[in-house]
């Protein structure tokens, strides 16, 4: 076998790990590490498909930054436990035909697309050049600016808005 198969099924192994771990932890503290191991395994992948820039930003955007946020809005809520909540009747119908239509397009797509003539290759050296980043930096803060800075205002303003809710909860408890 090859050795980036290899890697490869490793890495897809603690991803889906990583991601079953996410989702069926009781505790929201241990379900934002599951996700910081699956934004690494991501990264990894992106570094065996040749994409150095896109795994660091990867690293550094979700894996540091956002996760950060997450931990801080989980610990300032108080809410590391995730307690049993209501389950309304029509929320398991609709969780189990949402699970069936991603699983048929998943299959579908699967098949659909599995040709024997279908050979992946590397990308070429040359997209990943200074060259190719710098043309796409000046794309991302001339053409995508005002997006990039709502996103930005967003992410602000439901963090200060956490704040305020946790605050006033927290007055009206004592």
């Amino acid at each position: 076998m090859n050795s980036e198969l290899i890697v490869f099924l490793v890495l897809s192994l603690v991803a889906v790990g990583a991601a079953l771990g996410m989702v069926f932890s009781r505790n929201a503290v241990y379900s934002a590490l599951f996700l910081v191991l699956n934004f690494i395994t991501v990264a990894i992948f992106y570094l065996l498909l040749g994409a150095p820039f896109i795994a660091m930003s990867q690293i550094t955007v979700y894996a540091g930054a956002i996760m950060v946020l997450f931990l801080f809005v989980i610990m300032l809520l108080g809410a590391e436990s995730l307690a049993p909540s209501e389950v309304l009747p029509w929320q398991k119908p609709l969780a189990f035909s949402m699970a069936a239509i991603l699983v048929v397009e998943s299959i579908y797509l699967l098949v659909s697309r599995a040709r024997p003539d279908t050979v992946i290759t590397a990308p070429d050296i040359a997209i990943n050049s200074m060259e190719s980043l710098r043309a796409m930096a000046m794309s991302l803060f001339n053409d995508f600016l005002l997006p990039f800075e709502v996103t930005s205002i967003l992410l602000l303003v439901a963090m200060v808005g956490a704040i305020v809710l946790t605050k006033r909860e927290k007055a009206g408890q004592k």
